[in-house]
């Protein structure tokens, strides 16, 4: 870091490390669960707590961990947010003698060493051991100027030049910890290492005791002599801040790798869910001696393994489903607390449409994190709101008797759901035809993009056996229609041709081509059995007999392709000039028919297809115009 002359240093409210360190200093469990993770970084394997009955009393955290030597306690433990990986790397480093194993760091930001002023805010003592020089420390808050201080120190003799670990001391003031409470929170958090021992107050739990401990159960590795024994801990709450959830294995009371979700490759619950932060699996065995790795690192790859995995998956499995259906309740209380304040104005409908959602989505989906059953019930809640119950009401109050009468009837023969599903599909095609009839005479309109969406997207206008998926664009055809247009076509660069191959852009008018395959018996092979062209002029435009032969040669061109074929061809403009026979048809077997037509010909034919509603619906559509009825049914598809 660059040195320069000092004009002006920081300065520091009295209490500013205890007002900048959050719930460490305020929340007892928060506090000595850091310390015993600061123990753990240190690579201690026993961590002793002793907890008073009473303030004014010493609350001591000991533990056989590599302690400091007086120029690392200085460095480390005095500099504010102490970046451990910077400066020592995520891997924990264990006292001479002890076994190694891979164990990586809780620590990253340097606030959780000063948890003893959870219960003190003035001051604390550490006395630690490093390679046989052991040094004790009085650390406070107290001193003018500085967020934290040393105001006493000294060296003390070891017992031996083998002697290592850190002891912290401070006298309760404040926030005396609940001894079971502290004893459950930090044994389930730790409790993945089988020789990662903590004792509070001259007892250590075993699984077995732990108030989380939900059951043990015994697993056989199907075709193996293999015998597992798994354990389901709930540590009562989220553990928000471990690195270390998921399935621990032991091997002989030792741990083997890291504790994760994953099993082999194969993720068995996403870390993120509220199970996965709050329940631990722990699968403990004697057998599995040679699949572990030298170093104990993980596991080999071998099928004996991939068998244990398998077993391992089924059975916790099996248990997220079995706690899902257990915790729905508990589930439902969670998230109409996230939205209570969207629920105070709730019908008792959609409260129970709520339930049903969170219901659902746990049995069926028990590994979903709760953030995704949120949005569903987010959108439950926002659907209710444009539901417009009120304004529902309001309208049928002022029903005439006939109507009433009619929704009476209408009710009694179908749903709801049925009538508004059938009113929605009459509105829409009304809107179509409504859209075609007032846009089609403005010689302004742009065909290709509004009157050929509304036509090409509606051709039930030309007959109701059109009115089918089955039409699409096909290779075939592209092909062909990319060889007959060659030359004539107009290359626009609003249009991606990728998305609407189907579409061919000329000087006056827009052509759109889909057809129908089927299977012949012959050859086995799709060919196409039925085609649909049709041609768009702008508004505005008077057909002629030139316009009609042109479709026609069109036609025959795409015959002469697909012999097999039907065609059927459809030219529409505004108007059709005089003494013109508006239907021709082409080929030497009449495979296919050039229709000429008009734009309002093509709404007469909807109306007479939508069996007169449209006229006696007109008023609906009267005032509303033409754009704001073709944005409309691009809503609609």
């Amino acid at each position: 870091m660059k040195e320069e002359k000092i004009i002006y240093g920081s300065l520091f409210e009295d209490d500013y490390l205890i007002r900048s360190s959050g719930g460490i200093v305020s929340q007892p469990e928060s506090a000595l669960t850091e310390l015993v993770a600061n123990a753990w970084d240190a690579g201690a394997t026993e961590v002793k707590i002793f907890i008073p009955n009473e303030k004014g009393q010493k609350l001591t955290v000991e533990d056989n961990g590599v302690g400091m030597s007086q120029e690392e306690f200085h460095n480390r433990w005095m500099k504010l947010r102490y970046d451990r990986v910077k400066h020592q790397s995520r891997k924990v480093v264990f006292p001479v003698g002890v076994q190694e194993g891979t164990r990586f760091a809780y620590g990253r930001n340097g606030v959780g060493r000063h948890g003893l002023l959870c219960f003190n805010d003035n001051e604390y003592y550490i006395q630690t051991t490093k390679e046989g020089k052991s040094f004790a420390f009085t650390v406070s808050t107290q001193i003018k100027g500085q967020p934290i201080a040393i105001t006493d120190e000294e060296e003390i003799n070891a017992n031996n030049d083998t002697t290592h670990g850190t002891r912290l001391e401070v006298v309760v003031f404040k926030n005396l910890p609940d001894i079971e409470r502290i004893r459950d929170i930090i044994s389930a958090k730790f409790l993945h290492d089988p020789q990662f021992i903590i004792e509070i107050n001259r007892v250590s739990l075993q699984l077995e005791d732990l108030k989380g401990y939900k059951e043990q159960t015994q697993i056989n590795v199907p075709d193996t002599e293999i015998s597992l024994m798994a354990y389901l801990i709930d540590s009562q709450k989220a553990l928000r801040k471990s690195i270390y959830q998921g399935i621990a294995f032991w091997q002989g009371g030792r741990l083997v790798g890291e504790p994760s979700w994953y099993l082999g490759q194969e993720l068995v619950l996403d870390g993120r869910t509220t199970l996965a932060k709050r329940y631990t699996v722990v699968i403990s065995t004697k057998d599995l001696s040679d699949e572990v790795k030298e170093d104990w690192s993980g596991f080999k790859n071998s099928k004996t393994m991939q068998k244990v995995f398998n077993s391992v998956s089924i059975y916790i499995n099996e248990k997220i489903t079995e706690i899902s259906r257990s915790s729905i309740d508990e589930t439902k209380a969670i998230i109409k607390q996230e939205f209570r304040d969207k629920l105070k104005d709730a019908s008792p409908l959609t409260l129970y449409e709520i339930d049903e959602v969170i219901e659902n989505i746990s049995l069926s989906s028990p590994k979903a994190r709760q953030e995704s059953v949120m949005v569903a019930v987010d959108a439950i809640i926002n659907l209710e709101k444009s539901k417009r119950g009120r304004e529902l009401l309001t309208k049928l109050a002022y029903l005439k008797e006939d109507d009433i009468e009619g929704l009476y009837l209408l009710l009694n023969r179908w749903t709801v759901k049925d009538a508004l599903t059938v009113l929605n599909e009459i509105d829409r095609r009304i809107s179509v035809i409504e859209a075609i009839r007032k846009l089609s005479t403005d010689s302004r309109i742009d065909e290709l993009h509004i009157l050929h969406p509304l036509v090409t997207e509606a051709r039930w206008l030309f007959g109701p056996e059109y009115d089918s998926a089955e039409y699409i664009s096909n290779r075939q055809l592209q092909t062909v229609i990319g060889s007959l247009f060659k030359g004539k076509a107009i290359q626009r660069k609003d249009i991606n041709y990728k998305k609407r191959p189907d579409i061919v852009c000329l000087e006056n008018s827009t052509i759109a081509i889909s057809g129908t395959e089927e299977f012949t018996p012959d050859t086995e092979l799709s060919t196409i059995n039925k085609i649909l062209m049709i041609e768009l002029k702008r508004g505005g435009f008077k057909l002629t007999r030139d316009e009609r032969t042109q479709a026609q040669n069109y036609s025959e061109d795409i015959l002469a392709a697909f012999p097999n074929s039907r065609i059927n061809t459809y030219v529409v403009g505004e108007n059709i000039g005089d003494n013109m026979q508006n239907v021709i048809s082409v080929g030497s077997k009449q495979e296919g028919k050039v229709f000429v037509t008009t734009y309002s010909q093509l709404v007469d034919t909807a109306e007479k297809r939508l069996f007169g509603l449209r006229r006696k619906l007109s008023s609906m559509y009267d005032d509303v115009p033409g754009m704001e009825l073709f944005n409309r049914t691009q809503l609609f598809f």
